[in-house]
């Protein structure tokens, strides 16, 4: 095995800028492996299932170039390079870094209307993790600390898969080796890699895919690896999931699925077939730090904050266009309809009072090394998010009803004078809304909430981070292990401690000896 050891990342001395757009665009030519619809994809950035959403990520990189984003969105890097990038991808010491991570998610997930979670900034969260405690790593501490400057210094953009396949898993990772991923070779250039994983949201599109394993203790070395799968590696594979952009394309128009055609973060299986994943790839490689990866490394509240905050940009979106359809079908003052609507604004406050809650209550890690949101504050999101999210649906479709698909059939339906008298007439919303308004505005909520997109997005969050019962019993485990559930109970028995069967056992309460009507004999 070969082992790693960079100089620290403060050595560094060439100044290396993040990508633009445009150099964004240009590090995806580089000969990945997608499929999709039966074809090997030529090129991501071009492909029509592809471009707007590749396209819709290099608005993000030239936001970083973009004077009036440069305050909330950049902050110098701690790499000695003198450059800058995105605060989440660097180390947090204090709540103000925490803030200013949080504001920055929140920039980058307005130019996407919060509809793409697997931004760079989500594993940003892991890659701001290494620099905390590279040691942690072991033998791998060096690519820790690589990972770490290459990655704030040129804000990589890595995918995400730890989910198994939905294949026998009621029997151990060891007993499925066709399907899940592990080592089958070793070589002076790393480790060969063959299984899959699921669900690879995005990484057609990233640099490099994180892959560890999730819910499953590990019990033998060729399945205890993480590593950073580089997405151009030879044996590396994207089997992608139909693209609603290219169904947008073909079928419609940017007029009737706004959503859809651009920001399909596409869900594919990612496969390896004896890939070679190098050894400055790696980051473990070990059973006991695999299995104690996701409890040490920190990551997951950095990775819930995020998520937090993407999320409560998205249902402000909601609530905007919640206001703009109430205003098209009147009534909107009613005191029921107030009512669904104020829901949904308390479920937005709900998400955002957690995301700065977890900031205010932020906890030391890695032994005073770094700042991380609270955990378990970031565990109540993640197990309340799913039913938030399916609320506001519910009040959606309850609320705007029929006004979903009360619609034209296409854009160019405006084109078509003997459509156009009577959908001007007809179709028209309230108080001078025109057809064409309200049907732009109702079929950009129909994208949101009714597509084939509106749908994966709602299995999206309801998924987001693992199965809902597992987030309960996250919050369970967490209120154990930090002393929080017994103090609770201890409450109780203050409260228990007053009384007996036969009244008052403290002292400065009156008895009830001298007004009871039960007798005792």
């Amino acid at each position: 095995m070969t082992q790693f050891d960079e100089p620290a990342a403060s050595t560094t001395t060439q100044r290396q800028l993040p990508f633009t757009g445009d150099e964004y665009l240009e590090s995806l030519r580089d000969g990945r492996e997608v499929w999709i619809y039966g074809e090997r994809v030529d090129d991501v950035t071009t492909h029509p299932a592809f471009r707007n959403s590749a396209r819709s990520i290099a608005r993000l990189y030239d936001a970083m170039h973009d004077p009036q984003y440069r305050d909330r969105l950049t902050a110098p890097t701690d790499t000695g390079n003198g450059g800058f990038t995105h605060p989440l991808f660097k180390v947090a010491h204090t709540r103000d870094d925490l803030r200013a991570s949080r504001d920055a998610v929140r920039v980058w997930a307005e130019l996407t209307f919060g509809w793409m979670g697997r931004t760079p900034d989500y594993k940003a969260a892991l890659l701001g993790s290494l620099g905390a405690d590279p040691d942690w790593y072991g033998g791998y501490a060096g690519n820790a600390r690589a990972w770490y400057r290459d990655g704030q210094e040129r804000i990589l953009y890595l995918g995400h898969a730890i989910m198994q396949p939905p294949v026998d898993r009621h029997r151990p990772p060891d007993e499925v080796s066709d399907v899940y991923v592990h080592v089958e070779d070793e070589t002076d250039n790393g480790l060969i890699v063959s299984g899959a994983k699921v669900v690879a949201t995005g990484s057609p599109l990233t640099h490099h895919v994180f892959i560890s394993h999730f819910g499953l203790p590990m019990r033998k070395k060729e399945y205890a690896l993480i590593f950073m799968a580089p997405t151009n590696a030879p044996g590396v594979k994207f089997l992608s999931r139909a693209s609603y952009e290219l169904v947008a394309g073909r079928s419609a128009s940017p007029f009737d699925y706004p959503l859809s055609s651009r920001l399909d973060e596409n869900d594919s299986i990612i496969v390896f077939d004896r890939a070679e994943i190098p050894w400055e790839s790696v980051l473990v490689y070990d059973i006991d730090r695999m299995n104690a990866f996701d409890a040490e490394s920190g990551w997951e509240s950095r990775a819930l904050l995020q998520a937090a905050t993407r999320m409560t940009v998205k249902l402000e979106f909601l609530a905007g266009l919640m206001s703009k359809a109430l205003d098209i079908k009147g009534g909107g003052d009613a005191r029921g309809i107030q009512a669904a609507f104020g829901e949904i604004i308390a479920n937005r406050n709900i998400v955002a009072g957690l995301v700065d809650g977890g900031i205010e209550s932020a906890l030391p890690h890695n032994g005073g090394k770094s700042l991380v949101p609270n955990g378990e504050v970031m565990a109540a999101y993640a197990a309340i998010a799913p039913t938030l999210y399916r609320r506001v649906k519910e009040i959606v479709q309850t609320t705007v009803s029929s006004g979903l698909i009360y619609l034209n059939s296409n854009a160019v339906d405006f084109d078509t004078p003997e459509m156009r008298q009577y959908m001007d007439r007809f179709m028209r919303g309230t108080g001078g809304i025109t057809a064409e308004e309200r049907s732009k505005t109702m079929k950009l909520f129909w994208d949101a909430i009714g597509s084939e997109f509106g749908g994966r997005h709602e299995l999206y969050e309801l998924n987001y981070f693992g199965p809902p019962e597992l987030n309960h019993l996250r919050c369970l485990w967490g209120a154990e292990e930090y002393g929080a559930l017994a103090e609770w109970r201890e409450l109780v028995d203050r409260c228990m401690g007053d009384y007996d069967l036969h009244g008052w056992t403290a002292p400065d309460l009156a008895g009830t000896a001298d007004i009871s009507a039960i007798r005792r004999g």
